[in-house]
């Protein structure tokens, strides 16, 4: 019988304790059938199926525990070979153990010999989990992907999850959506978005390709543009927010933020600003393919008018309340119940965030502005983007040109992208600091 079909000693104890309802039942000629079909199923001698049917079929403890088999050597020669093969898993490690001892003892880093080599084909995968787990325990484990100091900055910054029921505004998750098509090769436009868990406020920004110089330009363009002060920021785990050039940023630049990240691999965290890349990004563009700069300042002009047509005049619900309630058959759901509909907006005013002249100045421009010329407008926009020509194969883009600012003096003749807007939210208080971000 094949190795991996054979039973475990807990299941040989369980079909044999189905076998004895019947074996005790059966006459002379019924239990040797029985007997001969034991045997087969479970690889056990004749004799000690008959003493176990006549016997207890509890497991019992074994009273004296079995050597050691492999000693030290053996510790020390998985030891560096798992070090070499990048720390991986046993069921990797195992069936290489020999091949990978020679090859580490032809290059000196280790002592083999016939009878190491002769342990290391013998031994199985359950003791090199079991020896891989007491040698890791002293020892730290090491990061396989990433530089250790990529991971430094993201152990520096908590995780944590925003509560669904945050009434102060300024606390933004935020995400990135890629815009690569069906290939993810080279570079192409992501979408910047922030949304605040209290109001629904939503900011979006295009960015061609993750450099710190244009997520540094996106996160200025939304700092200029946002009416109120950003408390909190909660990305996910990405290597795009967690790098030297941003948390300089956000720790020099822009005083008093707080920084967190989700959990990995949990997208829940970020649920408010997962559920908008879905009804505000793909909704509009889709899963279409951009990748040049001319396509980024579109996207960034379609930006201005989606923040405009979003935050002003479209209503969405907050969750108020959720609560476990029984069924009549007993089971258990969730029950939610939520406010009435009212716009972002709206959502901020009744904060008492936002200051008096800045209200004015938003009121007045929610009062000009057309809702449904505004809409048609983003949709003849949208047009005009998807019409435009992708990147050339083997001709790159200048990043610089889809800049709200040049970045260093040698760009001054760059191309500068206008943030939209008809009035001024920065203030021109020196005692404030640079961006409208204020301390917890």
């Amino acid at each position: 019988m094949p190795t991996e079909d054979r039973m475990t000693i807990d299941e040989r104890f369980k079909y044999l304790r189905v076998m004895r309802r019947h074996y005790v039942e059966a006459d002379r000629k019924e239990k040797g059938v029985l007997l001969t079909e034991m045997e087969r199923a479970t690889a056990l001698h004749r004799k000690t199926l008959i003493r176990r049917m006549n016997g207890s079929l509890q497991r019992k403890r074994r009273r004296k525990q079995r050597g050691r088999t492999y000693g030290a050597r053996v510790d020390d020669a998985i030891r560096v070979i798992s070090e070499s093969l990048d720390h991986i898993c046993a069921e990797r490690l195992a069936p290489n153990l020999v091949s990978m001892g020679k090859h580490l003892g032809a290059h000196g880093e280790m002592r083999v010999s016939p009878e190491l080599l002769d342990q290391l084909g013998r031994i199985s995968v359950s003791t090199v989990g079991r020896i891989l787990k007491r040698i890791r325990q002293d020892e730290p484990r090491l990061v396989r992907r990433g530089s250790p100091r990529a991971h430094r900055l993201k152990r520096e910054v908590p995780m944590r999850r925003i509560p669904w029921d945050e009434q102060e505004p300024g606390h933004f998750e935020v995400d990135l959506v890629h815009h690569c098509g069906r290939s993810s090769s080279g570079e192409y436009v992501h979408t910047l978005q922030l949304v605040d868990v209290a109001t629904g406020w939503s900011e979006l920004a295009a960015v061609l390709g993750r450099s710190g110089v244009v997520m540094r330009d996106a996160f200025e363009r939304i700092l200029r543009r946002l009416p109120f002060p950003v408390r909190e920021l909660h990305p996910d785990n990405d290597s795009a927010f967690f790098n030297d050039h941003l948390i300089r940023f956000w720790k020099d630049a822009v005083k008093g933020v707080r920084l967190s990240r989700s959990r990995p691999y949990h997208k829940n965290d970020n649920r408010f600003v997962e559920h908008r890349n879905g009804n505000l990004v793909r909704a509009y563009l889709g899963h279409e393919r951009l990748d040049t700069a001319a396509q980024t300042r579109a996207l960034n002009e379609l930006y201005n008018r989606i923040w405009l047509y979003f935050n002003f005049f479209q209503p969405i619900m907050r969750l108020r309340e959720k609560r476990f309630v029984l069924d009549e058959d007993g089971t258990s759901r969730v029950q939610r119940r939520f406010d009435q509909a009212r716009t972002p907006f709206e959502r901020l005013c009744g904060s008492c965030t936002l200051a008096a002249d800045t209200r004015g100045k938003l009121e007045a421009l929610r009062e000009q502005t057309n809702p449904r010329k505004l809409r048609r407008e983003i949709h003849t926009r949208i047009d005009r983007l998807l019409d435009l020509p992708n990147a050339t194969p083997g001709l790159s883009e200048d990043v610089y040109e889809t800049l709200a600012a040049p970045a260093f003096p040698q760009h001054r003749d760059a191309v500068v992208v206008p943030v939209t807007f008809s009035f001024e939210l920065t203030r021109c208080d020196p005692a404030r600091p640079p961006y409208n971000v204020c301390s917890m």
